[in-house]
Order: C-alpha cells, then sequence, then structure tokens
C-alpha cells in the first residue's frame, strides 16, 4: 500500500533551503533565480536573496566613504524586488556540523572582518525577495519555484546566471532537462 501523500495545509519548511525559480517564471525579477531563503515561517512569511544575479555594479558604485573603502571592489548583487533602495551586506560559509550558514544585514565593519575570513563569502545586496504569510506556500503548490538543499559545493560556483542551471541540472533527469531547454523552445 503507498504511502499517503501530506496534506496541503500541513506547514512547509524551507528556511535554510536554495528556491529555484521554476522555467516558467520569467519575468525579469525571478527570471531563472536562485534564492537562499534566510527566514520562512508560514504565518509571518518569508525572506530570502537572490544569489545569482550580480548587477555588474561594485560597492564603489554606491558607497563612496571611507568606511567602505576595503568593501568598495565588492559585486552588487540584486537581492529581490522588495526595499531596493537599501544596500546590505551578507556573508556566506558552509560548516561542517550544520550546512550553509549565513549572516545578513551586517555593517560595513562586520562585512570587511567576514571577508577576510577564508571560506567566507561575502555580497552586497540591493533588495530583498519577501513573501507575506502564506504567500510562499500557495505559490509552491502552484510549481512556482522548485525547493533543494544547498550543498557544500554551492559556494565554489559563480553566483551569476549560470548558477541556476547548474544546481538545476543535479536534482534529478527531469530537471536536468529543463535546466538545458533554451529560453524559448519554439524557437529550436
Amino acid at each position: 500500500m503507498a504511502a499517503e501523500s501530506s496534506p496541503p495545509d500541513l506547514p512547509i519548511q524551507l528556511q535554510g533551503q536554495l528556491l529555484l525559480a521554476d522555467p516558467s517564471l520569467r519575468d525579469g525579477t525571478f527570471n531563472r533565480s536562485v534564492i537562499l531563503l534566510a527566514e520562512h515561517r508560514a504565518d509571518q512569511g518569508a525572506m530570502g536573496l537572490i544569489l545569482n544575479h550580480p548587477t555588474g555594479k561594485v560597492v564603489g558604485d554606491f558607497l563612496s566613504a571611507s568606511e567602505f573603502a576595503s568593501l568598495s571592489k565588492l559585486a552588487v548583487h540584486d537581492g529581490g524586488p522588495v526595499s531596493r533602495d537599501q544596500l546590505t551586506f551578507s556573508s556566506f560559509w558552509w560548516s561542517k556540523k550544520t550546512g550553509l550558514r549565513w549572516a545578513l544585514r551586517l555593517s560595513a565593519e562586520d562585512a570587511a572582518k567576514h571577508a577576510s575570513k577564508p571560506g567566507r563569502i561575502v555580497r552586497a545586496f540591493v533588495g530583498y525577495s519577501g513573501w507575506t504569510a502564506g504567500q510562499l506556500e500557495n505559490e509552491l503548490r502552484r510549481s512556482s519555484w522548485i525547493p533543494a538543499r544547498p550543498q557544500k559545493n554551492l559556494l565554489g560556483y559563480e553566483h551569476d546566471q549560470g548558477l541556476w542551471s547548474e544546481l538545476l541540472r543535479h536534482l534529478s533527469p527531469l530537471h536536468r532537462i529543463l535546466a538545458e531547454a533554451p529560453d524559448d523552445p519554439t524557437l529550436n
């Protein structure tokens, strides 16, 4: 006898996981996005950062004060459509015991300290991705996102547009086909 699937109203726990945009999400913001879901509570909503949308800018293009000098060449990424008037610093590293770890909303001083530690990746983000209570769960039920657990090699990949297909192709044979499909299959 096959096990019954869980009812759709059970809470989905995704904090710390990656959300890979379904290929059908073609809008500019989330097209082929890889989001680290940093916070998630079904009753409060979710918050994350798009990891693979570099803006082509560096911190020095936005901030010239001396306190940001050590971070002036740090790449700036598009974190999402919320609070696009804010530039924040975040750090990511891998822990053998707990997996992917992160520190968000770091001060410039703390970001510089994190950047000097081996194995840490520090990024600047313009905006973030956010969902109200229940919104992300509804999007997941509509298959707008593909959840995936981060693997240690995540920090070794370039965090650019290629990250989406690189991560997707390792999930399953079906996901490999999706990852390698052209942007517009009708032009094939």
